[in-house]
């Protein structure tokens, strides 16, 4: 069984070697992380470091991507915006995957009365229009200050937002796997042999149902990362001089007719990491689809 789990973990990525373009979007992710992680050492300047001197200045040799209002060097900006946006993008989605998992896995084991109560539970949390509740939920964090440092409140009370309205998706393609696995054979041969609940769906279920919900990860982080950038852009999300590419685009929208650089930088991040993460969510949903294996 567990020689067999392996082999279609095995198979699955060489299906995904194949895709070029997920390969490539892996890539471009894995520096972007690098970037995130190493941004104090990468960037020629301090983020909030301010030159006078060069206020709104095009791309140059000395500002490879210009200068804001403030004279503060765009690709510095732009290199700690890639730490605030890829940890919330990515950080917010294994809270919400911890959740969902948790509660989804509760409902479709258990069934019954608890499934009808757990479901209607998120029937009337979907019922809530998600940006209403994403801002409800960070306006109630940012009122208790968890911390007192004005960059770690701000980032802590808006991954809580996310994660605690990204959960609920997941949670419900949990329970649907959850009430496929429990049904099959090798899970009841757990049963009848004397397994306990916990062990059968630590042991059996769960690893059986890992492939739907990386994908759904995978295509959950980039949204994670476009709802922080618009809730920074609007004003509820982190704000200056705290950098990330929602930040960065608002300020950059002001001065878009006369400066379009600042505005066009910060964009361009957005989008490389957003479509690198969808090729790459497409990738893995070809690779763990069951219908591919014909294909090696």
């Amino acid at each position: 069984m567990r020689s067999s789990s392996k082999s279609l973990w095995i198979d699955a990525f060489n299906r995904l070697k194949k895709n070029k373009a997920s390969m490539v979007s892996l890539g471009i992710i894995i520096v972007l992380c690098f970037i995130a992680l190493f941004a104090r050492q990468i960037s020629p300047y301090p983020f909030d470091e301010q030159h006078m001197d060069a206020i709104l200045q095009p791309p140059s040799a000395r500002f490879w991507l210009g200068t804001d209002s403030l004279g503060r060097d765009l690709l510095s900006r732009v290199i700690y915006g890639a730490r605030m946006s890829m940890a919330v993008g990515i950080l917010t989605a294994f809270i919400s995957l911890i959740l969902g998992t948790i509660y989804g896995v509760i409902s479709g084991w258990f069934g019954g009365r608890v499934d009808a109560l757990l479901m209607r539970a998120l029937d009337i949390i979907t019922s809530i229009p998600t940006l209403v509740l994403m801002i409800l939920v960070k306006v109630i964090f940012d009122s208790v200050q968890l911390f007192e440092n004005p960059e770690l409140r701000a980032l802590t009370s808006i991954l809580l937002a996310l994660s605690l309205v990204g959960w609920v998706s997941l949670a419900r393609v949990v329970r649907g796997q959850v009430l496929q696995v429990k049904e099959m054979t090798f899970v009841e041969a757990a049963r009848a042999l004397g397994a306990s609940q916990f062990w059968t769906v630590i042991k059996h279920v769960l690893p059986n149902i890992l492939g739907p919900i990386i994908v759904l990860l995978s295509f959950q982080i980039p949204s994670n990362i476009l709802f922080e950038s618009f809730l920074s852009f609007i004003g509820l999300g982190l704000q200056p001089p705290f950098s990330s590419w929602g930040v960065l685009a608002s300020e950059g929208a002001k001065s878009i007719r006369s400066y379009p650089h600042v505005i066009i930088s910060p964009g361009v991040a957005l989008f490389i990491a957003m479509l690198a993460f969808q090729f790459l969510g497409d990738g893995l949903r070809d690779a763990l689809d069951p219908k591919m294996k014909g294909s090696v």
